[in-house]
């Protein structure tokens, strides 16, 4: 159904009809690593290619025919429009469904959905970026908005840690911003069976030791399992940072993506529409957000 002019398409709720998926192309596939590919994907439509926006840290519902529908964040930046990339981990149902389609189907997109994150805040300030295993997809929307707005941030700085340099998500690619010198790129694995890792050896809470941060002016962006935000969150506060500086992007299962089924409820918020980026602040006053 097509959309009035004066509709924003980034705003799902105010469509005619917040449920109904836009259909995508599958325009290229990425095997990253095992079981975590990146997919490509269009519009069919070319205004809505064209129009639709989003912010760092949202998140879109994607559906395969016939097999469901599931929460994947967006992993391109909204300052590259036309195409979405979706780092999609295989782990259930959708995702297996998704695994055996091909360049050129189609799956249906509905969104983008949540807050995203306060890049208008993050402005004029240090952005240290921390990332472990999985939790690199959804933080390379920020990273990549922020190096093509460069001008707009001061020091930039990313840690991102994975079991084995096989398992680094956009390994490649991240090794390409090592040797930039508008930014810090610290790499780490917690070992190297191949022993041609380049990068940091060891644990990813060690990387602090090489880098100096100013707290008072630093946002701090945080992604990955429990282990990561537990040690991750203790440097932080350690180095006291404030609790509304320390943004988490967090994961919950979401169904609707506009708050009506509940799914995605934590205490009072949902996650859906309140998240998925929360402040410390928020983990406080909801700790089983963690």
């Amino acid at each position: 159904m097509p959309y009035p002019e004066e509709r924003l398409i980034n705003d799902p709720v105010q469509t005619d009809n917040p449920y109904w998926p836009q259909m995508a192309r599958i325009v290229r596939i990425y095997k990253m690593v095992p079981d975590n590919y990146v997919f490509t994907l269009r519009f069919t439509d070319q205004r809505r290619a064209e129009r639709f926006k989003h912010k760092p840290g949202q998140f879109i519902m994607l559906s395969v025919p016939g097999a469901g529908e599931a929460p994947i964040s967006i992993s391109s930046s909204p300052t590259r429009p036309g195409m979405l990339e979706l780092c999609v981990r295989r782990v259930g149902r959708v995702t297996d469904a998704l695994y055996r389609m091909q360049t050129n189907d189609l799956v249906g997109l509905r969104g983008p959905y949540g807050n995203g994150f306060p890049v208008e805040k993050i402005a004029g300030n240090d952005l240290l970026i921390v990332a472990g295993g999985l939790g690199m997809a959804p933080l390379r929307s920020l990273l990549w908005y922020v190096l093509d707005n460069r001008d707009s941030f001061k020091k930039v700085t990313l840690m991102y840690g994975a079991k084995t340099p096989a398992d680094m998500l956009y390994r490649e690619e991240l090794q390409s911003l090592v040797d930039r010198t508008d930014m810090r790129c610290l790499l780490i694995v917690d070992r190297d069976p191949t022993g041609a890792w380049k990068n940091h050896v060891g644990l990813l809470p060690t990387l602090f030791d090489h880098v100096a941060l100013e707290p008072a002016n630093t946002y701090a962006a945080v992604c990955g399992p429990p282990v990561v935000y537990k040690y991750i969150l203790q440097k932080l506060l350690g180095l006291n940072f404030s609790k509304d500086r320390i943004l988490m992007s967090l994961e919950r299962r979401m169904k609707c993506g506009v708050g009506k089924c509940s799914h995605c409820s934590v205490g009072y918020k949902y996650t859906c529409i309140h998240g998925p980026i929360f402040t410390y602040w928020d983990a406080i006053n909801l700790p089983e957000l963690v």
